[in-house]
Formats: C-alpha cells, structure tokens, sequence
C-alpha cells in the first residue's frame, strides 16, 4: 500500500456563513493541494468535507497518516460513530446526530484505507496545519 499524508482544515466566516476546506496530500515529494467551499455551512461540515474529498482523491487503497485540527472529526469517528450508526444515527440525547450524512460520506470514503487519525493543535506552528488552514480561510473569503 502507498503511504500518504493527509493535512486537512475547514474555515467559516460567521458559523453559519461563508465556508471553505482546504486539504494537502504528500506522498513521497509529490504533494496535492485542494480546496473549495459552501456559500452558506457551518465551520464542523468545511471540517469534515475537507477529510472526504482529501479521501476521494485517493484512487487505490492506501496508508494514510490524517493530520486535522477539528476535535469534532477525531472524536466522532475515532469515538462517536459506530455507535451512532448502532443506535440508528441517533446521539446520547436520543437526537438525530448532526452532519449524519458527512458521517456517512466519510465512513464510506475511509473503508478501502488504512488511516491513522491523528489531531494537531491548530494555530500553532504546525507548517501543514497553517497551510491548509490558508487554504481554507482563502476559499472561504472568495465566497464571502
């Protein structure tokens, strides 16, 4: 399996508001960046979009190390999301789980990987992080 880095980061300007993802791939000394962006979302769905384009753009199964800065994504899909998906996408509070269809885009865009989740603190030095952070806030802002 090829091993790739995923760095990824979504942006909203007013959540709700204007948003934008920006995600960059590296493989070896090949690296890819993405970005785009919603008129009107919310900053947890540029988060998450990010992670799955960066994930569709893969085409063959691969070993990926997925760097983000969003606690909502590691934890949802490192903690949150089977049982979700066991309780019918229904949360603790027995109500309709936020973003279920992301949830669901992003499960079925991680199945053929094997991914290391890994969270960064953002807005802290971390080269890639503040990359795709500027990416983010840069597609973001075009649509604003």
């Amino acid at each position: 399996m090829k091993r790739v880095e995923v760095f990824t980061d979504g942006a909203c300007k007013g959540n709700p508001g204007p948003g934008g993802w920006g995600v960059l791939l590296r493989m070896g000394q090949h690296e890819k960046e993405m970005s785009g962006s919603e008129a009107t979302t919310t900053n947890n769905r540029m988060e998450m979009t990010a992670v799955i384009r960066a994930l569709q753009a893969l085409n063959q199964p691969c070993e990926i190390t997925l760097c983000t800065d969003s606690k909502y994504v590691i934890d949802g899909i490192t903690k949150w999301v089977h049982g979700w998906q066991k309780k019918g996408w229904v949360n603790a509070s027995r109500q309709p789980v936020a973003n279920a269809e992301l949830w669901r885009e992003m499960l079925a865009a991680a199945k053929p990987h094997a991914i290391t989740w890994q969270w960064v603190r953002g807005h802290n030095g971390h080269a890639e992080n503040e990359r795709v952070d500027q990416l983010a806030s840069d597609a973001a802002k075009a649509i604003a």
